[in-house]
């Protein structure tokens, strides 16, 4: 599995094309090749997963009852405009227009590390996400995820 560190500003052209960066690229196995998918994120951004990380994930989602209807609405909304992507031969990626549209994303857009995924942000509502997210509330969720493991330390 491939793991992402950092964020990249990148510009779309007129037809929603963006180039991959070099420092994006240089943390993809040359033998992975630059494959992608890309589809809907749960907030107003998209997700790009390399194959390589998508195939184990839809495996997963394949693998789920459909006789649930939650998995189905699940299925619907995760599955539902996933598409494969690569680069041109200028290097660039090929933002589908519904994705581009359901993100909001414009000219400025952020490649942001998400783990296994990237995650593309129109720029504007990237920074308006972390201004209003204060410290004391990162600070509060970081606890809220990260604790309880049991290997805090317990100094009281």
């Amino acid at each position: 599995m491939i793991s992402f560190l950092g964020e990249f500003e990148v510009t779309l052209d007129a037809k929603g094309r963006f180039l991959l960066p070099a420092g994006l690229k240089k943390q993809i196995p040359e033998t992975d090749g630059l494959h992608f998918v890309i589809n809907r994120g749960f907030e107003k951004c998209l997700s790009l997963y390399p194959l390589k990380n998508w195939q184990p994930l839809a495996d997963k989602i394949n693998n789920l009852n459909d006789f649930k209807p939650k998995v189905r609405e699940f299925k619907r909304f995760f599955l539902n405009g996933a598409t494969p992507v690569e680069p041109d031969t200028a290097g660039r990626l090929l933002l589908p227009p519904r994705l581009k549209e359901y993100a909001g994303l414009q000219k400025d857009v952020i490649l942001v590390s998400a783990g296994q995924r990237l995650e593309i942000w129109d720029s504007n509502k990237y920074n308006e996400f972390f201004e209003s997210f204060s410290p004391d509330a990162f600070s509060d969720l970081a606890a809220e995820v990260m604790g309880g493991g049991g290997n805090e330390l317990d100094l009281e």
